[in-house]
């Protein structure tokens, strides 16, 4: 916490460098490595870890974050493949597109809560729109598997991992 003066207390000093190290370590390893593994969306694993961490670093979520960011990733397949179909203006076909997926994101999620994140969903669901615009309409699929893994690696390596790392880290400093 910041004093009045707005300064960081002395202890919370540990807690913000092991995180610093942690985020400037393991998604550094995750943007030297995924190219070679053919994975072009290695941004996304930062994005996904954010949302992991806004939850509260809590592992017992990571399975519902996961499931929510896949389902986002397949979301923004169908929102893609629905607005090619639609022989609409662009921007009626957007609408009825983000109008429907949007709608039913929230009441599938409302229904399996206890399996699904919404806010992953939807997050996921942008990034992959973002990502796989309908010009590459063709390899769609590719792209969607290498955001799905990109989503996985933020929530199990760098979210969960970075927690891990901190963890770690105050073992070895408190012996």
């Amino acid at each position: 916490m910041e004093d009045e003066r707005g300064k960081m207390s002395k202890k919370e000093w540990p807690d913000i460098l092991t995180l610093a190290l942690g985020i400037a370590l393991l998604p550094s390893i995750w943007a030297v490595i995924s190219p070679y593994i053919r994975i072009s969306t290695g941004a996304v694993a930062l994005i996904c870890a954010a949302v992991y961490v806004a939850n509260g670093n809590k592992i017992e979520d990571g399975i519902k974050i996961s499931i929510g960011f896949l389902c986002g990733d397949i979301w923004a397949c169908f929102a893609l493949k629905m607005m090619d179909i639609m022989q609409f203006n662009p921007n009626v076909e957007l609408f009825i597109t983000l109008f429907v997926l949007g709608l039913l994101a929230v009441i599938i999620s409302g229904l399996f809560t206890k399996w699904i994140y919404l806010p992953a969903w939807l997050c996921g669901w942008a990034v992959g729109l973002t990502i796989m615009t309908t010009d590459r309409i063709n390899n769609l699929g590719s792209l969607a598997i290498q955001i799905g893994l990109s989503m996985l690696v933020g929530v199990w390596y760098v979210g969960a991992g970075v927690d891990k790392f901190q963890k770690f880290l105050f073992k070895l400093y408190n012996r």
